[in-house]
């Protein structure tokens, strides 16, 4: 091939005409052309591969060895250019494409499972990377751009908020995950009911306004916690509950996960509310992130 000869798609278009008419004349009415100008695309073709690609008779056309290879290579390059224009508008309006999502475990039990579930209803072809995080790890994530999104806990820091928008998305309250049975009545209860058992938390430098919120319950309680264990995700934090190490506040949503050894009590009196919300860098100009963002303004999954 002469290395300044460019393959057009043009050639290509000509030459699956001729090999699925096996015809020069028809394959030029099917092309409304003539057929001298076909027979010389044909042949500037085979010159620029520089072997033949019809074996050529009076009364019939043949594929070479070199022209059965390329018909199929030949159909499947015109097709994908023929997509090209709907991949690029799906890809302009973020119904293709990538979206990278971080969650807090919390959201699992919440948010998440409803805003996955109409996001991929509505944009099928939008790849989704989806990867639990706490919040702290999240929000570095996101000021670097290693993520689109993320479901995490407010409040931003001053750093945050430099670089970062933020959308509430649920707020709910605390409810008490204890050892099965050592509350049996199934009443909302007060934290000096629960005062004996250790509290199970998450290390302040995870989440600290969570941490704090967790922390002034027992204090409007008059009640001073133990600090029993510490766990990063809810998970291992209800688990804890499941093997008896104590008890944990943890946000409503949560109740969703049903361990053996844990009950679930709501907390009289006034509770705080927890609220859920999604972060993302203001200057991300992904078509898929401003989809998301639309469809959750939209419909939060409240």
């Amino acid at each position: 091939m002469n290395p300044e000869s460019r393959l057009e798609l043009r050639q290509l278009r000509y030459f699956v005409a001729v090999a699925e008419e096996r015809h020069f004349g028809r394959a030029a009415q099917l092309l409304h052309m003539t057929q001298p100008p076909l027979s010389q695309t044909i042949q500037a073709l085979e010159d620029m591969l520089d072997t033949p690609l019809f074996v050529r008779t009076k009364r019939s056309v043949a594929l070479t060895p070199a022209g059965q290879a390329l018909l199929p290579e030949a159909k499947r390059l015109l097709q994908q250019a023929a997509s090209l224009p709907d991949l690029a508008r799906r890809a302009a309006t973020g119904a293709s494409g990538l979206l990278s999502l971080s969650f807090i475990s919390t959201a699992d039990y919440s948010i998440l499972p409803p805003l996955l579930q109409r996001f991929r209803a509505r944009y099928p072809q939008v790849q989704i990377d989806l990867r639990e995080a706490t919040t702290d790890v999240q929000l570095e994530d996101l000021m670097q751009g290693k993520i689109d999104a993320g479901l995490l806990l407010p409040p931003l820091s001053d750093k945050a908020s430099a670089v970062l928008d933020y959308l509430p998305v649920l707020s709910e309250p605390l409810v008490a995950a204890l050892p099965a049975g050592f509350i049996r009545s199934k009443r909302a209860i007060t934290l000096k009911t629960v005062r004996e058992l250790p509290l199970i938390i998450f290390p302040r430098r995870i989440a600290p306004a969570f941490h704090d919120t967790i922390l002034s319950c027992f204090r409007d309680a008059g009640v001073t916690p133990h600090i029993g264990q510490e766990a990063i995700q809810m998970q291992t934090i209800v688990g804890l509950v499941s093997a008896g190490m104590g008890m944990a506040l943890v946000p409503q949503s949560v109740s969703n996960l049903q361990r053996p050894g844990v009950d679930y009590r709501a907390l009289s009196g006034k509770i705080p509310l927890i609220e859920t919300g999604l972060a993302w860098r203001r200057d991300n100009p992904s078509a898929v992130l401003r989809a998301f963002l639309d469809m959750t303004v939209l419909q939060p999954a409240t």
